[in-house]
């Protein structure tokens, strides 16, 4: 994550359970605080009920790089805790990777305008290479 620290201390997971909102849906829940920093601080929570190490760790992976791919489109200074739940188990990337994104949209925290550049570019890249 470039643009991104990990949130890890025990407090700072309390701090934006109480003051921030959250919104969840069938596999994930997202609750974001707003700070005043340039830089995103993420934490995610899978907890025992999900599945044993090797599931929670797996659906670990999956959150991060889904966040990690559209981590350019997030609004800056935000302390954001994202919690798995138990349906999330043996789900695939792009489940995931969308549910995520489902509740990004529900917090108004994704750029729209960026996902448009980007595409934009894209499709430059590829008339370019032509």
């Amino acid at each position: 994550m470039i643009f991104s620290e990990s949130l890890k201390k025990y407090g700072d997971f309390q701090r934006v359970y109480q003051n921030g909102k959250s919104y969840a849906n069938k596999y994930l829940v997202m609750y974001i605080l707003r700070q005043d920093t340039q830089r995103n601080r993420v934490g995610i929570s899978v907890s025992k009920k999900v599945g044993n190490s090797v599931v929670r760790h797996r659906i670990t992976r999956l959150i991060r790089e889904s966040y990690r791919l559209h981590e350019k489109e997030f609004d800056d200074g935000l302390d954001i805790v994202i919690v798995a739940r138990p349906g999330a188990k043996g789900r695939d990337f792009f489940t995931i990777e969308s549910a995520l994104l489902h509740l990004c949209r529900l917090h108004a925290v994704v750029r729209q305008a960026d996902k448009k550049e980007v595409k934009k570019e894209s499709e430059t890249n590829l008339d370019s290479s032509d």
